[in-house]
């Protein structure tokens, strides 16, 4: 079956004046154009392509790879908006349509949004859309507290910034909980922090618990060499410097020097921390 959206392994069937025929198991065949054709090959030879439809509605493959596949997520630009829709650069040649039915908000020309990529039934073609909650749920969970998950970044609330878990359930990261720049698209690794009553996920972008002090420890005394053995932060420092320095929260920096203290990594002075010479 060659699927539209999604890449096929297909067999180079033959050659003709407009580029290759390919075939997949079951008798159906598509049209490689020359402009995509290797410069070697071999009839009967697999090929990995992607399949959409052209121009003309017409099922055609490119050895080119979108950004976004179908039932996909990803963050897209707007390259033009007419009477149909806006249309999304997505590395082909033709663009990904999303429909004025399909936006959340009317799209702007040269922005940036998080959508999602699926082939609509009714017309057999690939659309993408910015109403991605639609596309989420958390009614069947197979998460735990402590699990590591993928993460991107759709949206910032009140709350926090909503994100995309494991690329098919909702979450939320507090703004509080945040100390390094983020952005609407960023992808980056988390953990589940908390699992409410209703499923609605709380997420951390680092470890919890005892679990943050080592690498908290570590990027320390990582930024303490750079700055040459002092650092004018101790315990008792605004808890915004300590963020801006070292993006974590004045608690987790507490924990952190307080292992490096331990360890006789460092002494921590009036005037900041030091690094403890190694004997």
């Amino acid at each position: 079956m060659i699927e539209l959206g999604k890449l096929n392994s297909l067999e180079i069937l033959r050659t003709t004046s407009v580029g290759l025929f390919l075939g997949d198991e079951e008798g159906n065949d598509v049209l490689l154009p020359n402009k995509y054709v290797p410069e070697s090959y071999e009839i009967g030879s697999k090929i990995s392509v992607f399949c959409y439809l052209d121009y003309e509605e017409r099922p055609i493959a490119t050895t080119l790879e979108p950004y976004i596949m179908a039932n996909e997520f990803q963050l897209l630009q707007v390259v033009e908006v007419n009477e149909i829709g806006a249309f999304l650069q997505w590395g082909l040649e033709k663009h990904l349509l999303v429909p004025f039915r399909e936006q959340r908000e009317k799209m702007q020309e040269g922005q940036w949004y998080v959508v999602y990529c699926y082939l609509d039934e009714r017309s057999n073609r690939l659309v993408g859309s910015n109403k991605i909650d639609r596309f989420l749920s958390n009614d069947n969970l197979d998460l735990r507290v402590w699990d590591k998950v993928q993460l991107i970044v759709t949206r910032q609330t009140d709350l926090g910034w909503e994100v995309i878990v494991n690329n098919k359930h909702k979450g939320l990261v507090y703004s509080n909980e945040v100390f390094k720049k983020i952005s609407i698209g960023d992808t980056m690794p988390g953990c589940v922090k908390t699992i409410r009553a209703d499923n609605k996920l709380d997420i951390s972008l680092q470890p919890l618990g005892t679990r943050v002090l080592e690498p908290a420890a570590n990027k320390i005394l990582e930024i303490l060499e750079q700055k040459g053995g002092h650092i004018p932060l101790h315990d008792k420092s605004d808890p915004e410097e300590i963020k801006a320095m070292f993006q974590m929260s004045k608690k987790t920096f507490k924990k952190g020097i307080g292992t490096l203290y331990r360890e006789r990594k460092i002494t921590i002075e009036s005037d900041g921390i030091h690094s403890k010479p190694v004997n």
